[in-house]
């Protein structure tokens, strides 16, 4: 019962990653922008969710559907300032959203509760049936991955997908066809947003206590790290980027290692993935396209 009590919760963390790796591949692997601040949405719904369920005990699905919209609001409230930046120049803007998010977790202790964290958030119940086991939890993961990569494989393939591949191949051009650059990108960026705050509201209540080091910088470079090993603008890769780096790692649980030196040899591993899949696979395992960085 242990090892399968294991194998599912790994199996969740899978789903509720999956849900933020296929988020961000909207923006950055089907509209070009580097947005390390991704982490700041899946944060923003964590913390949106639990504050509702436990300060004003609203239930878990108005409360899921609030965080969503909240994160969709930092999105576009991101999307302002930064809309003329490209490239390394982005990144760094979404890296200082990404640290002034993470400071407001650790630092509005009257709000957040800051490094305390907050527990007791409840478990998601439906008509009266609780979400409390694990393959019950599982189970609701599942669905919102798929809802989750139906919405935004849909939005690929569609007119406003194929804008979004032109303004990252040359935004230029699409700009020069007509195509108001600005609100596509900003579109992309709040629907991103959007489902990074519902993985961050089911991550909430699946743990039920979150605090400002489940959502730090380091946390966002792993999220772009399973969708650079997917590959870009490929949402089946964005799936099989979040389950092999969380999968690759776990063996070293079982080594009886200290957990100081567990964790440098996970930073470790991710490293070497990376630099080999550079080498032999820049696309990624199913990516469309390699994204540059010059």
């Amino acid at each position: 019962m242990a090892l399968e009590a294991y194998i599912i919760h790994l199996l969740i963390l899978i789903g509720i990653f999956s849900i933020l790796t296929i988020s961000l591949n909207l923006a950055m692997g089907y509209a070009g922008l580097l947005n390390i601040g991704h982490i700041a949405f899946y944060g923003v719904g964590a913390y949106t969710s639990a504050l509702l369920a436990v300060n004003l005990e609203m239930s878990f699905w108005p409360s899921l559907v609030i965080a969503g919209l909240i994160a969709a609001i930092f999105g576009l409230i991101l999307s302002i300032p930064t809309w003329k930046l490209r490239g390394d120049y982005l990144a760094l803007a979404t890296l200082g959203f990404a640290i002034i998010i993470e400071s407001v977790f650790k630092n509005w202790v009257s709000l957040t509760r800051g490094p305390l964290g907050i527990s007791g958030i409840p478990k998601p119940t439906l008509f009266g049936f609780a979400f409390s086991s694990l393959a019950s939890y599982l189970l609701l993961v599942i669905v919102f991955v798929l809802i989750t990569y139906f919405i935004i494989q849909r939005l690929g393939k569609s007119p406003f997908g194929s804008v979004l591949k032109a303004i990252r191949e040359d935004e230029t051009i699409a700009k020069a066809l007509g195509k108001n650059t600005f609100k596509y990108k900003t579109m992309a960026l709040v629907v991103s947003a959007f489902f990074a705050g519902i993985a961050g509201a089911l991550y909430a209540h699946y743990i039920t206590f979150i605090d400002p080091t489940s959502f730090s910088v380091l946390e966002s470079i792993l999220i772009i790290s399973m969708l650079i090993v997917g590959g870009l603008a490929n949402n089946l890769g964005a799936i099989l980027g979040a389950a092999t780096l969380i999968l690759l790692p776990e063996p070293l649980r079982f080594l009886g290692l200290p957990s100081s030196m567990v964790g440098a040899l996970r930073q470790i591993i991710y490293a070497l993935l990376l630099v080999y899949l550079v080498v032999k696979r820049p696309r990624g395992i199913l990516g469309e396209f390699r994204k540059e960085t010059t």
